[in-house]
């Protein structure tokens, strides 16, 4: 008897491939069950801000064709997922969260797009986001608040907000991404799925609508740490139409997060870190880094210098590079843009020089700073973010000792991965006495993604917080 649409939807993209190709279940079945979720939960959830459904049906009809006479692609063939609205998509529309490109239909896709297409995967539609990606809330002007599966009176995290929220309720099994100061990471940690960023040039980002482009970074939003090895493989790779693409090889990610972590160095941070931070956060961070103990690796009390000046760096950079990108839009369409976003791309207007200059010239510092690190420790653990999401229309939470604006308190941890282009990962560790999500953080020096996939892997296959759904699911 074939699994009913409830259990299709709790299973991970590795489970479900083996089942694709063995002809146990079908793209169609899968691609069905993912739509019902979007069509019951997007209207209270707002995951979607456009829904590809007929052409779906169709792609995976064609999957099913084509796997039936032998030609399987690969572990994405005949996998619904969607694609945050920031990318291109061939002959649908992409808004990037905006008004001012609300009926923008691309001629092509992005590279990554064009990779996840190639690799057989049926695209659902683009999902909802923050602004032009400049916010970490998800709560859009143009579009109306995306709200957190665990909780809809809060918000789901941002940039990628529908994205964490889509995957977490299986209204898609993965959603492509991107994170510029911590959009893949921050709703994965608020939604309570596993985000990778990539190391910087490792995932092109043509076909991407930048926000900065020395920042922005592209990489997989999903259930398990395996279905993120599944995806970077797929992802990674040179792309000459983005200058920034590394030649670097890619290596049987999958494969290689198989192995033991026994003797691996796990730097943790106590100063920076482990600072203003919710108690219970505090806690199950801990107790995950107990476990990774058990399991033979090797904590090692770190230090990490020169850490307080990266959200000015981050904010100098940012606030420089995306208005040099919508300047063009600021002529015209200024009265377009929501409050927020409008606000902050006019501030850009007026910075100095000398500060982004400054910025820049940290960056480097703290890149060096940071080799330095991965020198003595194989990976760094941290809480993904200090603090629990607000009520949608709030912008204050509290980070144990320390009330703070969000984007303070959820940039904190994640930024100093965006602006040495280090890998992070952030994955479930753990839920709160109200039942939200823990997000565990763990970086990894330049394209040593395979470290961090390793450590995320076993500390996943030791617990079982990724197997837990929002209420929404059953």
């Amino acid at each position: 008897m074939p699994p009913s649409y409830n259990d299709l939807l709790k299973h991970t993209i590795a489970e479900l491939g083996p089942m694709l190709q063995k002809r146990q279940t079908s793209s169609l079945d899968l691609t069905t069950a993912c739509l019902k979720q979007v069509a019951e939960l997007n209207p209270k959830l707002n995951a979607f801000i456009t829904v590809t459904a007929e052409s779906a049906r169709r792609e995976a009809a064609a999957a099913d064709a084509e796997i039936r006479s032998g030609k399987y692609r690969g572990p994405l063939h005949g996998i619904p997922i969607s694609i945050k609205d920031v990318f291109a998509t061939r002959g649908v529309r992409t808004t990037a969260g905006s008004k001012i490109l609300s009926n923008w239909i691309p001629d092509h896709d992005a590279t990554a797009v064009a990779r996840l297409r190639a690799a057989g995967a049926i695209l659902l539609g683009k999902n909802h986001m923050h602004e032009f990606a400049y916010g970490v809330t998800s709560d859009n002007p143009h579009y109306g608040p995306a709200r957190n599966p665990w909780n809809p009176t809060l918000v789901p995290g941002g940039s990628s907000g529908g994205s964490g929220i889509a995957v977490a309720t299986s209204m898609s099994f993965a959603s492509l991404a991107s994170d510029t100061g911590g959009s893949i990471r921050i709703p994965s940690a608020v939604c309570g799925t596993v985000g990778l960023k990539p190391t910087y040039g490792r995932v092109s980002r043509y076909g991407a609508v930048p926000l900065a482009w020395t920042l922005d970074h592209v990489g997989p939003i999903v259930k398990s740490v395996e279905d993120a090895a599944i995806l970077l493989t797929i992802l990674a790779g040179h792309d000459s139409s983005d200058t920034t693409s590394s030649n670097m090889p890619v290596p049987d990610y999958r494969t290689m997060m198989q192995a033991s972590v026994r003797g691996i160095k796990v730097g943790i941070p106590r100063s920076y870190f482990f600072e203003h931070v919710d108690t219970e956060i505090t806690s199950a961070v801990t107790k995950a880094i107990a476990v990774l103990e058990e399991l033979g690796a090797i904590p090692v009390e770190i230090q990490i210098g020169e850490l307080e000046p990266c959200p000015a760096a981050e904010a100098h950079i940012t606030l420089v590079e995306a208005t040099s990108y919508h300047e063009k839009h600021m002529e015209k369409h200024l009265s377009e843009y929501g409050e927020g976003v409008r606000t902050d791309l006019e501030a850009g207007r007026f910075l100095l020089g000398t500060d982004y200059v400054k910025s820049q010239r940290y960056r480097s510092h703290l890149k060096a700073i940071f080799t330095e690190v991965f020198r003595k420790v194989d990976v760094v653990v941290s809480p993904t973010l200090p603090a629990f999401p607000p009520k949608v229309g709030e912008v204050w939470v509290q980070s144990g000792d320390l009330r703070e604006h969000i984007i303070d308190a959820f940039l904190r941890f994640v930024i100093p991965f965006n602006l040495t282009g280090f890998p992070a990962i952030s994955g479930p560790c753990g839920f709160s006495k109200t039942g939200l999500p823990i997000g565990l953080q763990i970086a990894a020096a330049p394209f040593n993604e395979s470290a961090l996939l390793k450590v995320a892997h076993a500390y996943e296959r030791s617990t079982d917080w990724h197997l837990r759904y929002p209420s929404q699911l059953g």
